[in-house]
């Protein structure tokens, strides 16, 4: 998001925050309402537009939400969704990636409160690595012509009992209504999210063999100092590297691996 959504999107995370930290607000149901909404404007594409038009006065747009969200939702939900429609967006699709990505806080919010966050981070992490391994699962899971019901299923038999309560629904949301991006896109922006809540940024970690605790401490305290920000490390065992690790950080690879050296040695024998 550019310019005023960025503000937009900020002064939205502010108000569900101060929702979040309230006990007397159901957070998983405050998620589970800003799915339905996030839904509704993504189907609307008219009413979605109405909502994020400038030149319509901010007390119009909120009236308007109200009236339709008034009895479908909670009360919570209709305040969040009225500040952040009196709000001006770059992009009318803006709002409801706003709208999506806060519900999916919201639920990690949850889990950070009942000291469940590493273990949604991690579950996340390898659903995303077992899907990259099975084409068949993949397939299944992204085919445009089954329903969602028979997605949301599948996602269930693989998961539940499995998983922390948070992970599953984040999942079968993401599959249920991937709203055009790839299924390893959304589970690497709820990662992101993830970190995001402990203020940490994520490196995903490929080595040869499994690191130890050691090991783990001391690459975890190396990337902080280089990034300056606690690191949460997301590790990957591929045998095929040889020897070595690599290290993702955003767009940023650092491979030290075996595997590398030879493909490089290799491109300056063929020089």
């Amino acid at each position: 998001m550019n310019g005023a959504s960025r503000e937009a999107l900020a002064a939205a995370r502010e108000r569900l925050d101060a929702l979040t930290d309230s006990t007397s607000v159901d957070v998983a149901k405050l998620a589970e309402e800003l799915v339905a909404v996030t839904a509704l404007l993504h189907r609307e594409v008219s009413l979605r537009r109405v909502l994020t038009d400038p030149a319509q006065p901010g007390e119009g747009k909120v009236e308007l939400a109200a009236r339709l969200l008034s009895g479908q939702v909670g009360g919570e939900s209709v305040d969040l969704v009225s500040g952040m429609v009196r709000s001006r967006w770059s992009q009318s699709r803006d709002l409801v990636d706003a709208l999506e990505g806060l519900a999916a806080t919201a639920e990690l919010t949850a889990a950070q409160k009942a000291g469940a966050l590493d273990d949604v981070e991690d579950e996340l992490f390898r659903f995303g690595r077992i899907v990259s391994s099975n084409p068949e699962l993949r397939a299944a899971l992204t085919d445009r012509t089954a329903t969602a019901a028979a997605k949301s299923q599948l996602v269930r038999s693989l998961l539940g009992g499995k998983v922390n309560p948070v992970t599953e629904r984040l999942v079968v949301r993401l599959v249920t209504a991937p709203r055009g991006r790839s299924l390893e896109a959304g589970l690497e922006s709820l990662s992101k999210l993830a970190a995001e809540r402990r203020n940490r940024m994520v490196a995903v970690v490929t080595s040869a063999v499994p690191l130890s605790d050691g090991q783990k401490q001391r690459l975890g305290a190396v990337l902080a100092n280089v990034y300056g920000r606690e690191m949460h490390l997301n590790l990957d065992v591929d045998p095929e590297v040889l020897g070595g690790i690599s290290v993702r950080v955003g767009d940023e690879l650092i491979d030290g691996t075996v595997l590398d050296r030879i493909a490089e040695a290799k491109r300056r024998l063929a020089g």
